[in-house]
């Protein structure tokens, strides 16, 4: 593999300036084509097949627009006042008339309607249903928009009105000025690393093309098929943290195979085959781990994980083939003015804060291993506490939350997540009238609806209202009583459905796939590492220390998020629930980036021990030359991960904290001291590999076929990784 892509660099280097062109052309392309082919993307998490999602499109078939998204634009009358006051109840009338005629609303309920009223018992809080022809997750920005200035405008007047529903949910935004923070600190990482802001500049400029392309990918195959909202974001935010550490790692080992003495051709050659290796083998391990999502069999997590391995594919191949191009035409200006005219001097590692760090931690092996692994259990106590859903909490200062404020003080805390049983069959309507009454002696059943019968009465809908709030606990308990109840429901087929449904169904799914999945990730660490290193207890260590990475990086997610501890540093709105995707989601993306810095570190240190050292002296001579590249690699993925913390978006902000947090514990506590001290603690039995596995391939990720082919003169034991930086 080093010889091809060796040979790879060198064609880049050669044609640099069409290189640059087909990319270039590519990003102007792909942003033709969002322009001209983008569909709209969906906000519905549901999984085909599952009781409430089936429900769902039978609502919709046998109701007709009943099975649109909803929304409830929510009317409190002021203070001393009720609603059926004439010159309230004319106000009312006149913003049920306007729903009704907006883009793409099927109906709109009147709140004093007397056949079918929606309002409080002291006449003081009311809502109008607005449904929409489309179902949940399909309404459109634009038909958003429409009902939103309705609201506000009504709201200038004697009444309180705000809206909320799922029909309002807005989808996550890629770009806010928190993302753009987060890519400014990488800047300052990589213009400290290089001491260059020009070399910075180009490092953080290729990334962007790659992540351009890549989101601008899947904005196109919006017109093609359906994928989540959250998909581009979560592409944008991964695509552009491996993008940046890939270009890191290539311009790294150019730099200093110019020191060396190398011309610029022979060092983009040699940068490209020994360091694009390496790039080569961590891109593919956060593509198996994105890929591999398949194994919860929901669609639209497979989807997401598929569309971000397009995107870390594209910056692979950006690192490939761009960086080595933009190489090719600064040369020697990589280097601070400094030291271009030292360019054929080879520059040995000095001592430094790392140098001291890694000998302290090898030095007392067992006691940092038992702080590391305390520290980090610790951090993951809260995991256990994990509870999961797909209910949102709207912003606090949003139209959202105040209807759902105003709808709790109303009507209940559990009006925000009615239940809705679809019946089925000839003896329907009978069915469900006679359920109701079984319904109501259910713990946290505060209200049970009339049935609604269709048209030719063979279905008939109950809603059943909880006392507890959505995202509680005993509405999810509820959800499972329900069913239990209704399963033989007389002379009808019954179906629990509605949003805290589904959201309980897709939650139990995620669930049930985690392990599974944790067990797939984990086995193909085991594997992959198990070719790079040709030992058995190397990647033992290093899957070992991803096991306690997840661990505390959700730990720590749940304690912020679920408990509420630091939520202010984090502009937390509102604690509950963990999203349900935020579990395996970090995983499969946290499994990639902490194998790539397990390369990375670990690599020099083999390569130290296979040309002779002593098994310490190759851990720290290995983690002199790596550890600065990984720190700097680390701090800018951190940077760009807690750069959509800040977001307003609970989707984003969950998964962005857990990705952030799992970088800072992987990179700083398992790579710089669990795994440093354990391989110390082995010694020699480190790189031992049974008889019977050593016919497995040799992934050459270090460039040892480069160093056979090299000349005579270039034999030289490599420099520091971390000189680059000085």
């Amino acid at each position: 593999m080093a010889l091809l892509l060796s040979r790879l660099g060198a064609f880049s280097h050669r044609h640099r300036t069409a290189v640059v062109l087909v990319w270039l052309v590519l990003l102007v392309g792909g942003g033709v084509g969002a322009v001209t082919l983008a569909g709209e993307t969906s906000d519905s998490f549901a999984i085909p097949g599952q009781e409430s999602t089936t429900a769902l499109e039978r609502i919709s078939e046998e109701f007709g627009a009943a099975g649109g998204a909803t929304a409830q634009v929510v009317v409190a009358a002021p203070e001393g006042s009720t609603l059926a006051d004439p010159q309230n109840a004319a106000a009312i009338g006149a913003l049920v008339a306007e729903l009704g005629e907006l883009p793409g609303v099927a109906s709109a309920s009147d709140p004093l309607d007397p056949a079918a009223p929606s309002v409080n018992a002291e006449l003081t809080t009311g809502y109008s249903t607005v449904t929409y022809g489309a179902p949940v997750g399909e309404v459109t920005p634009a038909q958003q928009d429409a009902l939103t200035a309705v609201v506000e405008d009504a709201g200038d007047g004697a009444l309180t009105v705000e809206v909320t529903g799922q029909a309002v949910q807005a989808p996550p935004h890629i770009g806010g000025p928190a993302e753009v923070i987060g890519v400014v600190v990488a800047l300052v990482v990589l213009a400290v690393t290089y001491g260059s802001l020009v070399v910075a500049g180009m490092n953080l400029l290729t990334a962007l093309v790659g992540v351009g392309i890549g989101v601008l990918g899947i904005t196109i195959a919006t017109g093609y098929t359906e994928l989540s909202s959250t998909t581009p974001v979560l592409a944008a935010m991964l695509g552009l943290a491996v993008g940046i550490d890939y270009a890191l790692f290539i311009v790294n080992r150019f730099r200093q195979e110019l020191r060396r003495g190398a011309d610029v051709g022979t060092a983009i050659t040699t940068a490209v085959g020994t360091a694009g290796s390496a790039v080569v083998t961590a891109g593919l391990t956060v593509v198996i781990a994105l890929t591999g999502l398949f194994v919860a069999g929901i669609p639209f997590l497979t989807q997401m994980g598929l569309a971000a391995a397009a995107t870390i594919v594209v910056a692979v191949l950006v690192a490939l083939t761009l960086v080595p191009a933009a190489l090719g035409f600064l040369g020697l200006r990589v280097l601070p003015k400094r030291q271009r005219g030292q360019a054929h001097t080879h520059h040995a590692a000095g001592p430094g804060f790392l140098a001291g760090w890694v000998t302290t931690v090898t030095r007392h092996r067992v006691v940092a291993l038992l702080l590391a692994v305390v520290a980090l259990g610790a951090v993951s106590v809260p995991f256990f506490s994990m509870q999961t859903t797909l209910v949102q909490t709207p912003p606090e200062d949003s139209s959202q939350a105040r209807a759902d404020e105003l709808l709790a003080d109303g009507f209940g805390e559990g009006f925000g997540g009615p239940l809705t049983v679809l019946f089925e069959g000839d003896r329907a309507v009978p069915a469900a009238t006679a359920a109701a009454g079984q319904v109501t002696g259910l713990d946290d059943v505060a209200l049970v609806t009339p049935p609604v019968p269709n048209a030719d009465g063979t279905a008939a809908l109950l809603s059943v209202i909880p006392r507890s709030g959505p995202t509680d606990p005993a509405t999810e308990q509820l959800v499972a009583d329900l069913r239990d109840l209704l399963a033989d429901a007389d002379g009808a087929d019954t179906s629990v459905t509605g949003a805290t449904a589904v959201s309980v169904d897709v939650a139990a799914s995620l669930d049930a796939a985690l392990p599974v999945y944790l067990a797939l990730v984990v086995g193909l660490a085991l594997v992959l590492l198990v070719l790079v290193f040709r030992s058995l207890l190397v990647p033992l260590v290093g899957v070992l220390g991803f096991v306690l990475t997840v661990g505390a990086a959700l730990g720590a997610t749940v304690a912020v998020f679920q408990w509420g501890w630091l939520a202010g540093l984090v502009n937390l709105e509102g604690t509950g629930p963990l999203i349900s995707l935020t579990p395996i989601l970090v995983i499969g993306i946290l499994f990639g980036l902490a194998m790539d810095y397990q390369i990375f570190l670990v690599s020099r240190m083999h390569e130290a021990h296979s040309h002779g050292a002593s098994p310490l002296e190759a851990i720290r001579t290995g983690f002199r030359q790596a550890a600065p590249v990984v720190v700097a690699a680390a701090l800018i993925m951190f940077s760009v991960f807690a750069g959509f913390v800040p977001s307003g978006d609970a989707t984003i902000k969950s998964i962005a904290f857990a990705l952030a947090a799992g970088i800072a514990f992987d990179a700083f506590v398992v790579r710089m001291v669990l795994v440093p001290a354990a391989l110390a603690l082995l010694g020699d039995t480190a790189w031992w590999l049974p008889r019977w596995l050593r016919w497995l391939p040799t992934l050459d990720v270090e460039g040892a076929a480069l160093e056979r082919h090299a000349p005579p003169a270039r034999t030289e034991q490599p420099e520091s990784v971390g000189a680059a930086g000085r």
